[in-house]
């Protein structure tokens, strides 16, 4: 571990309103259940002492490059002419383009020895957001779904949000769908189906007459059954009780003025990061906001130059804002994809023909930050002169670890006894994180 001193410096599944009702009366939508289960906890008082925790994924969904992000090698064969910047901690140096973050490194750590066995998109995204690899006979919930199952609150709207959600959102695996990610498109639009359609005497009609439909579906088909016992009623009261919520502005990024606004950058990922910290602040416990398009296979300095335009502005304006409204030391933010990029091309240092690097598993680079976790500091070491032949590559690093390592530091910073067991389905006892803590990155 390396420390140094710090510096003084998809959208909504779109549904009719009619469907949204239905669904949470008769079917028991699978996101509504915990706020259900919320909402009957309603008068209960966190005896604890302890304030909420929440976490927010800054999903780079594709494989981002360590070397022009967050471990560049300026001046070596691999950068193939990346340069690199100082940052707020004397030592740490990004990439340029991300000058706005190196102003706030004193509040970032990184880890830059992740390693994995996984290359594939859809394998390694399952085993960064779950720290399991796939296994056929078992689904794993993501971080997300885990801190949800394992901490109680009374908030109104879904509890884990998904913003700009690529194929593979995070899920609640064997914990049950209803801690699926919640997921929604750019927070700059409205949140559809909310918004009543009808008139006030005519929709309260339609809530009385659902009322009447579930009484006589439990008097013809429930009789053996206490109908009070069903998640229907819950999940009912749920739905109407979100879509009256005050908490619903938290979406609303139009609400906060423009000065609030204009430091994440006039994007879809910056609005939704300050959507996730606006979330964060009304009791959501975690959102994962995706910036896709990362896989640079060809015009790969290109497609990095132009992202850090989007990530540098809105990560840097995310630590300021939850600095300002006292959330950082209750929120963890993690940032990185599903794995790295080569330093090299048909073991020739530099870029390929096309200008672009390939997938690599073996070596690359996750930020973390706030609640929990210590600033300024870089935990492992890559190789600037990587051996692309080598048997065994984790001799490329110093100090490493694997996904399931960062999954265990982050739990723990969440305050989750992560070597607990949980039941599967079918009575299967499965630990929620294999990993070890990482010491160094704890605060």
């Amino acid at each position: 571990m390396t420390q140094y001193p710090e510096s003084s410096c998809n959208s909504w599944s779109h549904m009719h309103r009619r469907t949204l009702l239905k669904a949470a009366g008769l079917s028991g939508m699978g996101w509504l259940t915990p706020v259900a289960e919320a909402l009957s906890r309603a008068g209960e008082k966190d005896t604890s002492g302890k304030p909420p925790r929440s976490v927010i994924v800054l999903w780079l969904a594709g494989g981002p490059s360590q070397l022009e992000t967050f471990d560049p090698k300026p001046g070596a064969n691999i950068s193939a002419g990346t340069t690199a910047i100082d940052t707020a901690v004397p030592g740490i140096q990004l990439a340029t383009g991300y000058e706005q973050l190196a102003e706030q490194m004193q509040h970032v750590s990184l880890v830059r020895s992740i390693t994995s066995k996984e290359g594939d998109h859809e394998r390694a995204t399952y085993n960064t957001k779950t720290g399991f690899r796939p296994d056929p006979t078992l689904v794993h919930p993501s971080i997300g779904a885990i801190l949800c199952h394992q901490q109680k609150d009374n908030i109104e709207i879904p509890r884990h949000v998904s913003i700009l959600p690529g194929p593979w959102p995070a899920r609640g695996g064997y914990l049950g769908d209803q801690f699926d990610a919640f997921q929604i498109n750019d927070p700059q639009g409205p949140i559809p189906d909310i918004t009543r359609q009808v008139p006030d005497e005519r929709y309260d009609r339609r809530v009385n007459d659902l009322a009447i439909v579930e009484r006589e579906f439990a008097r013809g088909r429930l009789r053996e059954l206490d109908a009070t016992k069903t998640l229907q009623r819950g999940s009912t009261a749920a739905a109407l009780k979100m879509m009256a919520s005050e908490q619903l502005k938290a979406f609303d990024v139009k609400e906060a003025p423009q000065g609030v606004r204009a430091p994440f950058g006039d994007t879809a990922f910056g609005r939704g990061c300050l959507a996730a910290a606006r979330l964060v602040e009304v009791g959501v416990r975690c959102v994962e906001v995706t910036l896709n398009g990362w896989d640079s296979h060809a015009n790969n300095h290109e497609i990095h130059r132009e992202h850090a335009k989007t990530l540098d502005p809105a990560f840097a304006a995310l630590i300021r804002y939850l600095k300002e409204h006292e959330l950082f030391d209750r929120t963890t933010v993690i940032c990185g994809g599903e794995f790295g990029r080569m330093g090299a091309f048909n073991g020739k240092p530099g870029l390929n023909l096309a200008g672009g690097r390939d997938h690599w598993p073996h070596g690359f680079t996750m930020a973390l930050a706030g609640g929990g976790i210590a600033g300024g500091r870089v935990i492992g070491e890559t190789s600037p002169e990587p051996d692309l032949e080598a048997e065994d590559k984790t001799k490329l690093l110093s100090d490493p670890h694997n996904i399931a390592d960062v999954h265990a530091t982050i739990l723990h910073s969440l305050g989750i006894e992560f070597e607990k067991e949980l039941q599967t389905p079918i009575g299967r006892p499965m630990i929620i994180s294999q990993g070890t803590v990482i010491q160094d990155l704890l605060v």
